[in-house]
């Protein structure tokens, strides 16, 4: 009892008079790694960061040791970035450093390096941004027998938007959704991703797969065929299914990016064939849908005119809720998936910057 109460009485006297002490707010992540001997303090000053598709941030992460703990010994200091998956089952090498030594992995080379602001300072600088950078990102640090971790989440700004293909609903099995995802210049959304935009009012009476396997769908006005009318607001949670055999609507994610996106003047209506060939003409692409929600959303772009898209859809983007022109809310409006020899639309064309 007597060696406890001394180790309690050490703990606190060396915690008042370590210069990495700090009161933990609700945006501070601190963890504490000590029983008897060597000291090591792990901590991330923001447990959020915010940034965008393209941009650069710095996951926030700085270490503390014991002097009297350590000494003049020569262990040298391993710090290590991983990226932790939705379901927190694996973890996805980002970045290893020792000393002179560092390593970067897979789609992370040539865009992430240690912020080195000062000598404690294991903060990761990513460059570049992608929308697979999205998630919770671990940050490690190892000397000797001692380690210590904190986790900081990379957010992204963008928009969540429900997709589903020519088929019709409910027609994508879990590895379809996320290449629908991809093929529209986005990718499958997470649960938080979704959970903010039903916040922000995002409404949707079609489940569709979550990146982390689950099938989900917004509601903020409860009604009959969406749950019942007698229900609250909120994600409605169909559970986990079959990834191979199960087949639901999908929820993307997209952010800003790096180019124009517009609508085509042209004489005259066109056939799908003739829209793509359009934009080409015009040096540019034909818009994908990501493109349309993310020039809407981010941009407040704002157009009357209904236009072919790559998947062969047709939509049209109001900003400016107006009579004949989605009179009762801003929206991506969406026509259909029209037949392609139809020349009753104009196009969106997509110019990237170089």
């Amino acid at each position: 009892m007597k060696s406890l109460l001394l180790l309690v009485l050490i703990s606190i006297c060396w915690a008042d008079h370590h210069p990495g002490n700090y009161t933990v707010d609700h945006d501070r992540v601190i963890h504490i790694q000590a029983e008897n001997g060597p000291r090591l303090l792990v901590e991330a000053e923001q447990a959020k960061v915010f940034s965008h598709r393209g941009g650069n941030v710095t996951l926030p992460c700085k270490f503390y040791r014991d002097p009297t703990a350590f000494g003049s010994g020569t262990h040298k200091i391993r710090i290590k970035w991983t990226k932790l998956t939705s379901d927190y089952l694996k973890e996805v090498d980002v970045f290893v450093s020792m000393g002179y030594h560092k390593k970067t992995y897979g789609g992370y080379h040539g865009r992430v390096f240690l912020k080195g602001g000062s000598d404690n300072d294991a903060s990761l600088v990513i460059t570049d941004l992608t929308l697979e950078d999205y998630g919770r990102y671990k940050c490690e640090v190892i000397e000797g027998l001692e380690d210590d971790t904190a986790v900081v989440a990379l957010d992204l700004q963008g928009v969540v938007f429900p997709y589903f293909p020519r088929l019709g609903r409910y027609n994508l099995n879990f590895h379809e959704a996320q290449q629908a995802c991809l093929d529209q210049d986005a990718v499958i959304a997470s649960f938080d991703q979704l959970y903010d935009a039903w916040r922000s009012g995002l409404d949707w009476c079609n489940a569709g797969w979550l990146s982390d396997g689950s099938v989900q769908y917004p509601i903020t006005k409860p009604r009959e065929p969406c749950g019942g009318q007698n229900t609250v607001p909120g994600v409605r949670n169909y559970g986990f299914w079959d990834k191979d055999k199960s087949r639901y609507d999908v929820f993307c994610f997209t952010s800003n990016f790096n180019g124009r996106f517009y609508y085509l003047i042209h004489p005259t209506k066109l056939t799908y064939d003739e829209a793509v060939q359009a934009c080409l003409n015009d040096g540019a692409q034909i818009a994908k849908v990501g493109q349309i929600f993310a020039a809407w959303k981010l941009l407040g772009y704002d157009r009357c005119d209904a236009g072919w898209l790559a998947d062969g859809s047709v939509r049209y983007p109001i900003s400016r809720p107006r009579r004949r022109c989605s009179p009762s809310e801003a929206a991506v409006r969406f026509v259909g998936f029209p037949d392609k020899k139809h020349k009753l639309y104009g196009v969106y064309c997509f110019r990237a910057y170089n």
